[in-house]
């Protein structure tokens, strides 16, 4: 379990990440736009914390992306063995 908790972390990083270069947007542009602290979004990308959904919706509005798109189904097939995903 704690392998695929570092596993989500990692990968919502990665997304994060992901879509905030596609339109060129630095981290202090994300943190202004989500109204979220440069500490958060920095560890959040890096894989370090915990967030929670609200917080991703506002992420994901920032960037201009849909949650459907952010949680692409390909990109989190890793944890559908897991005991909590059905």
């Amino acid at each position: 379990c704690n392998k695929v908790n570092v596993e989500i972390k990692s990968k919502i990083g990665q997304r994060i990440k992901f879509f905030r270069e596609q339109i060129s947007m630095s981290q202090k542009d994300l943190v202004y736009t989500a109204d979220l602290d440069w500490s958060y979004i920095a560890s959040t990308e890096s894989g370090y914390r915990n967030i929670s959904i609200v917080n991703i919706k506002k992420i994901a509005n920032a960037l201009n992306v849909s949650l459907k798109n952010f949680f692409n189904a390909t990109e989190f097939d890793f944890i559908s063995g897991s005991k909590y995903i059905e």
